[in-house]
């Protein structure tokens, strides 16, 4: 990458946008602190391109890395170089003009518009893991000479971010055992997978769906506390068999499923597919798992004749307040408690002492 004339070359990909040129490369990794050194002195944001170093960030990237070396996937890192290049394109045809070396100077100024956080966690990471030194990242290389220029392009790259959302994270992560814990049992019970929202974390008014993913994965690991040490196939197996028999004891449920009902109508006017309610029947199950691990499907009968409107009584003062829903855990143990009573299940003391109130 370094030739005796003092310069960078690079091998490049040259591609026009907005009417400017712009290179891609590919660096390896053991280079990244050679071509953007840190800054040694806090620069004030005015005369500087891009936000400042949050170091908090820096160790989950890095460990990210580290526990996925054959799996990680880590975008582009963009900068801009000001100083003046030559491209040396490869051929002459129309192909092979867009393929050739960069040569810049030493004394080159590199700029990171967006990737800094990237670029100091592979540092760290290549303390650890020196091999992977050796593995490439892409640049994307503007060329702009001034800070004007420069502060524009953080500007523009970041203009309009769009965090993807929790439950859409939940669905495609293959990585976190909570998550696929969460997936098989979506996909294995019913009434989960005909109506669960799996890309928003929030239902709209006329949605047709009854629940979120990411309720049922709360709430199926409130379900299976006892079993963090058992195989994952064992934890989808035990908890699919549990919701769906919770699910044959609720028969809005099934009523929505069969299209009988809008659950929209059932949203509106019960609390049954509430995250807390989800929660509480986790707990609930937990529960029975642990005093009656053989016999808990016979104990389960009871949750047929809960009333789940929300303007029962039974819910005012408990998890219900002038009319609202509460959703704070102190509310999510009164729900536990009220269901463990009907199902004739000790309470902790902590729910005695909510139900006393």
């Amino acid at each position: 990458m370094l030739n005796t004339a003092f310069e960078y070359v690079l091998p490049v990909v040259r591609g026009i946008q907005a009417g400017r040129e712009y290179y891609v490369s590919m660096c390896p990794l053991r280079l990244l602190p050679k071509l953007f050194p840190l800054d040694q002195v806090e620069t004030p944001p005015e005369n500087r391109a891009r936000r400042s170093l949050n170091r908090t960030r820096v160790p989950q990237i890095t460990q990210y890395i580290l526990d996925n070396p054959r799996s990680y996937t880590i975008s582009a890192i963009t900068a801009s170089i000001d100083a003046d290049i030559t491209f040396e394109p490869l051929g002459t045809e129309a192909e092979g003009r867009k393929v050739g070396r960069l040569r810049v100077p030493m004394d080159a100024r590199f700029t990171i518009n967006d990737g800094q956080h990237r670029r100091v966690a592979f540092e760290s990471a290549l303390k650890e893991n020196p091999d992977l030194g050796y593995e490439t990242i892409p640049l994307i290389l503007f060329l702009d000479v001034g800070l004007k220029r420069s502060q524009q392009i953080f500007s523009d790259l970041n203009r309009y971010p769009v965090r993807s959302d929790p439950a859409l994270n939940l669905l495609y992560d293959h990585r976190d055992d909570k998550a696929a814990l969460g997936r098989g049992v979506y996909q294995q019970v019913e009434v989960f997978r005909t109506l669960t929202e799996t890309e928003r974390s929030h239902l709209s008014t006329r949605s047709g769906k009854l629940f979120i993913l990411s309720h049922i994965c709360q709430a199926t690991l409130t379900l299976l506390a006892d079993w963090q040490g058992e195989p994952l196939e064992a934890q989808i197996k035990q908890a699919v068999d549990y919701w769906n028999a919770v699910s044959r004891q609720i028969p809005d449920w099934q009523l929505v499923l069969e299209r009988k009902v809008s659950a929209y109508e059932i949203r509106r006017d019960y609390l049954h597919t509430q995250a807390i309610a989800l929660i509480g029947l986790g707990a609930v199950g937990a529960t029975l798992l642990r005093t009656y691990p053989d016999t808990w499907r016979d104990h389960l009968g009871p949750l047929r004749q809960v009333d789940w409107s929300r303007s029962h009584l039974d819910w005012e003062g408990r998890v219900m307040f002038k009319g609202q829903l509460s959703q704070g855990s102190t509310s999510v143990m009164r729900m536990t408690a009220y269901l463990k009573q009907r199902l004739n299940l000790p309470l902790t003391e902590e729910e005695k002492r909510l139900e006393n109130q």
